[in-house]
């Protein structure tokens, strides 16, 4: 299975949709998905995510399903706290050099929520949230979780696309690779439509892990000319 994580693009956040630049980062990668095709398109229940997939549904003939589980709401709930500099914001958001230290890398995936950095935060109880909602989706696709691998109940070469969000899926990144979230926080970041493919193979064995084989890419946009900008600030 190919599994596509998908942000949402360039957001109207006051209108909970997208402006006329993400329309057409919208579009754009519906013509990139539309190159090998989908078998299912998941989406959060949010305007500016159903916005980014309906162009796919459209050229695809698929329908949106709505995992509620994967809403950005939810995620700044668990994942967002006040800061040292009393801003409230993401945790991931922090200096990174604060996030991952010497001492942070002694942590695991058991006690991460303990570090001063992410004491603000409702990490616990969000990643055991995401963790629960994960299991259960990739359930649902064939992969049920044993520790760090998955058994595979029913193999297939499904390409299953999640549009989403940057909030949500730095929450989801280390639950779904199992790297324990001061490691992602601090060295990953998603831009606008960025597109990210997890491949889980079929192993003879009958357990597979997700390999990242590409992320947050969106070389797809310079095809259609549009601005190779990462969150509007930064010219890659």
């Amino acid at each position: 299975m190919l599994l596509y994580v998908i942000r949402h693009g360039d957001p109207d956040y006051k209108n909970d949709s997208l402006t006329p630049l993400g329309q057409r980062q919208a579009e754009a990668l519906a013509r990139r998905l539309a190159v090998n095709g989908l078998d299912r398109i998941y989406s959060s229940p949010l305007g500016r995510a159903v916005a980014t997939a309906k162009p796919t549904s459209e050229i695809l003939r698929l329908p949106i399903e709505i995992e509620e589980w994967c809403s950005e709401s939810l995620a700044w709930q668990d994942f967002a706290g006040k800061m040292e500099n009393g801003q409230t914001t993401w945790a991931f958001h922090q200096q990174n050099t604060k996030i991952k230290t010497e001492e942070s890398m002694q942590y695991t995936n058991d006690n991460w929520y303990e570090l001063d950095c992410f004491k603000m935060i409702r990490g616990k109880e969000g990643y055991a949230r995401i963790q629960a909602a994960s299991d259960d989706f990739l359930a649902r696709q064939g992969y049920v979780r044993e520790g760090a691998k998955y058994r595979i109940e029913r193999p297939n070469d499904d390409r299953v696309a999640v549009f989403c969000h940057q909030g949500f899926g730095m929450a989801w990144l280390p639950v779904l690779l199992q790297i324990p979230p001061q490691y992602t926080f601090a060295s990953f970041d998603i831009t606008h439509a960025g597109i990210s493919i997890f491949h889980f193979a079929n192993n003879a064995d009958g357990y597979s892990m997700p390999r990242c084989l590409s992320f947050s890419d969106t070389s797809f946009l310079y095809e259609d000319r549009l601005p190779l900008k990462y969150n509007n600030y930064l010219d890659i």
